[in-house]
């Protein structure tokens, strides 16, 4: 079913399948975050936030403190591969796209409908975030450098699964905590129904994006719908 019209305080948007393809992440980002993660940390193993990274990937995967770079690497791929998302891994990709994106590497993929939604709610002065399993490090540098413009400015602040998982409700209710606002003032995109069900035990309001190039065939949803940002009508709450 379309949305209804939404009235609303903020939108807390999802990325993969919502603002952004999932070929775009599982086809381009991943790979790239694969074949650079070796080097890159051997580049920059000194680094607090890689060395950090690495413990925390250790530690994850059961292996003792003094655990060889080769090892806890294997770990990484491993997890890379099978979409397993672990923080420390987040918290390395994001690394590693960043320096893709300052290389001109790599460019962000936002659908056009996405960008220019974001716009006109942050114009109609609505505040918007973002919740991905994606690390916050990679989801500034994806918005910063997208390939309709720099789009970081529009946000008022990231979560990721350091928040907590985003099937879970209790992560919503902490994120609308900390953006000091009642979750009923908050929308929530996303084309994980999943997700959308958890939002809305926490009291958000929700809206399922059925994107045709990211939705199986036949997919149904409880939560109102739309295949573009074009289609869902926020404004701003007195």
């Amino acid at each position: 079913m379309k949305p209804p019209g939404i009235v609303a305080r903020a939108v807390l948007v999802d990325i993969e399948g919502t603002t952004s393809t999932i070929a775009f992440v599982h086809d381009v980002l991943f790979p790239y975050a694969d074949e650079h993660l070796d080097a890159y940390v051997a580049a920059h193993r000194g680094d607090p936030e890689v060395a950090k990274a690495m413990y925390d990937a250790a530690m994850l995967a059961g292996e003792d403190m003094d655990t060889d770079d080769a090892t806890i690497l294997w770990h990484l791929h491993h997890w890379l591969r099978e979409d397993i998302k672990a923080t420390p891994l987040k918290t390395l990709q994001g690394l590693i796209w960043a320096e893709g994106f300052a290389q001109n590497r790599l460019r962000g993929h936002v659908y056009p409908d996405a960008a220019a939604g974001l716009r006109r709610w942050s114009d109609a002065g609505l505040r918007l975030f973002v919740y991905s399993s994606g690390s916050i490090e990679a989801q500034k540098v994806l918005f910063g450098n997208s390939m309709h413009g720099d789009l970081s400015a529009l946000f008022s602040g990231h979560f990721d699964t350091t928040t907590g998982p985003k099937r879970v409700a209790a992560s919503y209710t902490t994120i609308a905590e900390s953006i000091g606002l009642p979750a009923a003032d908050v929308v929530f995109l996303s084309d994980v129904d999943a997700e959308l069900d958890a939002a809305r035990t926490a009291g958000m309001q929700t809206v399922r994006l059925l994107r045709l190039a990211d939705t199986p065939p036949g997919a149904t949803t409880t939560h109102p719908s739309a295949t573009t940002f074009d289609q869902i009508d926020v404004s701003l709450s007195p």
